[in-house]
């Protein structure tokens, strides 16, 4: 069912509207809530982590019916994708072996704007959406990047605290804006994805308390294990409390804030779906609903700087290795809540197969959308960048 957030005076004022009379069809509402007759399980024994291929596969492709959320209208005026040259033939039939192999349901190529590649599989089509997973956390750092641009948070040197009080007291307490974005607050986390006592696992299934996001009440049960700045561990409850920071500070929804600063200005074709937790709050650091294409819109706004929604030189900053790996892993990083890779290329990643890369200096975009057989493959991602670096070499 759906339940209408804005927009019911204006059905009740054209129910009471005479006869006759040429009264203007009302204005759907921009975002609404979405819930689903039948939720799926929170239980972390039976996390879709850990579903068989075929239940995630239909699952992927239908968040909202499983899961609550809000959903966002398309843009007001979709941006046109264009035809663009075809990649070189043998370019072309190595991405199409690629899909096959590493279970993509849909990859798109964008250059200059315009698209060079696009298939789709797995019963996935255009006008379909599929889910983001930690995609999500880098359209999440975008509104943090739109929250500083208007004024809404300082800096990202501004405390935590200041835009979530209830995290005094927790480990959280003296971690900057900044600190979280780069996911190196220092707290101690395991985001191991074949757990079930995890707590990425654990999260979303914590008791929800009264007037407070389930965010917080998760993080009263961390502790801390390295001085803020110091250490960088991969935690998605750290973008949860970056969506709650601009929530709080902007006053709007993640997804209502998306629509005026992303959804908009990109140009999206479709609707967005983006899933809450238990009280009711965006998950800022999963689980979005896209057609391929405006998960590839997404990406080339912000290959063009974002169009005047964050501060200049945002995105050259939020992609960068802010957290360099080296030596370890030279020329890879984690920026703010982006993955920065070699040759300045950078991205936003999610398990079991979804990708957006960028590559400024080609003026390309990458989006896929997979159901891989595993959450994370370091030889599926490898053979994902390689590709990119086959389709940036291509005439």
């Amino acid at each position: 069912m759906r339940i209408f957030l804005a927009g019911v005076a204006a059905l009740a004022i054209s129910g009471c509207a005479g006869a006759g009379l040429d009264v203007p069809a009302p204005t759907p509402p921009a975002v609404t809530l979405s819930m689903p007759d039948n939720p799926a399980s929170l239980d972390p024994s039976d996390s879709i982590l850990f579903w068989n291929d075929e239940r995630r596969s239909a699952a992927f492709r239908d968040m909202e019916g499983l899961f609550p959320g809000l959903e966002v209208r398309h843009g007001a005026s979709a941006r046109t994708l264009a035809q663009g040259r075809p990649l070189p033939a043998g370019t072309v039939a190595a991405i199409d072996a690629l899909v096959t192999s590493s279970g993509a349901a849909g990859a798109m190529v964008l250059q200059d704007g315009r698209v060079r590649y696009e298939k789709y599989a797995l019963g996935f089509g255009p006008e379909g959406r599929w889910t983001s997973f930690s995609v999500a956390k880098s359209f999440t750092s975008t509104l943090l990047g739109a929250a500083i641009a208007d004024g809404h948070i300082e800096s990202l040197n501004a405390p935590v605290t200041r835009y979530v009080p209830e995290l005094a007291g927790t480990a959280y307490d003296g971690v900057t804006v900044g600190q979280i974005a780069t996911m190196t607050s220092g707290v101690k986390w395991n985001e191991d994805y074949t757990d079930p006592d995890s707590d990425v696992a654990k999260m979303l299934a914590i008791a929800p308390v009264p007037g407070e996001s389930q965010a917080v009440t998760y993080a009263r049960t961390l502790t801390r294990e390295a001085p803020a700045g110091e250490k960088w561990v991969y935690k998605t409850l750290e973008t949860n409390l970056l969506g709650l920071i601009v929530e709080n500070a902007t006053g709007m929804s993640l997804a209502a804030y998306a629509k005026d600063r992303i959804v908009d200005p990109a140009g999206f074709a479709g609707d967005l779906f983006w899933m809450t937790d238990l009280t009711g709050g965006n998950i800022g650091g999963c689980c979005l609903s896209l057609r391929l294409s405006d998960y590839a819109r997404f990406g080339q706004f912000v290959l063009e700087g974002g169009r005047g929604v964050v501060p200049q030189g945002w995105f050259g900053q939020a992609g960068a290795p802010v957290v360099d790996f080296a030596p370890n892993a030279p020329g890879f990083g984690y920026g703010y809540q982006w993955w920065a890779y070699p040759e300045e290329r950078f991205g936003a990643q999610g398990i079991f197969g979804q990708a957006i890369t960028i590559d400024p200096e080609e003026r390309l975009v990458v989006a896929v959308v997979s159901n891989w057989p595993t959450a994370t493959s370091r030889a599926y991602r490898d053979q994902w960048r390689a590709m990119v670096a086959r389709i940036a070499a291509a005439d």
